[in-house]
């Protein structure tokens, strides 16, 4: 599951879809009250409220329950809340998701399609509201320290609302900042995304969050 099947929409790229990351030296920890002596939640909690913005790239693979060979995908993201990111596949379809708070684009270049909808509440009950919501977390999630594992401080997320299009996810972190988020879906699928070179102090250009479709192309949608 992607961030855009999270929201409702389905894509080419991936079946379903939003790791570790490395951090890069960018990253400001010293903003994060929280350490590692927390537990996942607290941290998470104070992700949330002190990363207000930030971008790098991915890395993501999707595993169907069947046993079926993994899906492998990466891009660039950015995300600014509230309700604001852009997700680039640029392997192994070149892919453009783009939310500018009030509607979502999803450019698909070899198609020369442009498929776009209202985001409205749907942002609230997915993975991407951890991200680029404006939600407290515990309005839309139930969370539950996971403990350590591998490095990382875990937390259990589960939706509160049944129309989530997701079972739980699984969000791993370390000193204060998210590194690895795992996604069950109702299809038996797990998607994993990971995250590099961590940009949270560089100011984001606007331009970022807006899409205009080329001229000539498709576009479906609201």
């Amino acid at each position: 599951m992607n961030i855009l099947t999270a929201v409702g929409v389905r894509t080419r790229v991936v079946a379903r879809w939003f790791g570790a990351f490395g951090i890069g030296a960018s990253l400001c920890l010293s903003a994060m009250a929280v350490s590692a002596a927390d537990g996942g939640v607290a941290q998470l909690r104070q992700f949330v409220a002190t990363v207000s913005a930030a971008e790098g790239r991915f890395e993501q693979m999707v595993m169907a329950g069947s046993g079926r060979r993994p899906q492998l995908a990466e891009g660039l993201f950015a995300f600014e809340r509230p309700g604001r990111f852009r997700w680039t596949y640029a392997e192994p379809y070149p892919q453009l998701l783009v939310s500018d708070g009030q509607r979502l684009w999803i450019w698909d270049e070899d198609l020369n399609q442009a498929t776009v909808k209202e985001l409205g509440d749907a942002l609230g009950n997915t993975p991407a509201a951890i991200l680029a919501g404006q939600d407290a977390l515990d309005d839309a999630f139930e969370l539950i320290d996971a403990g350590r594992e591998a490095g990382l401080d875990w937390v259990e997320a589960t939706p509160r609302h049944a129309d989530s299009g997701f079972e739980s996810v699984r969000i791993g972190l370390s000193d204060g900042m998210l590194v690895r988020m795992e996604m069950r879906d109702h299809f038996a699928q797990t998607t994993v995304i990971e995250f590099f070179d961590l940009d949270t102090t560089t100011p984001l250009d606007p331009a970022l969050f807006r899409f205009e479709p080329p001229p000539g192309a498709d576009v479906i949608g609201e």
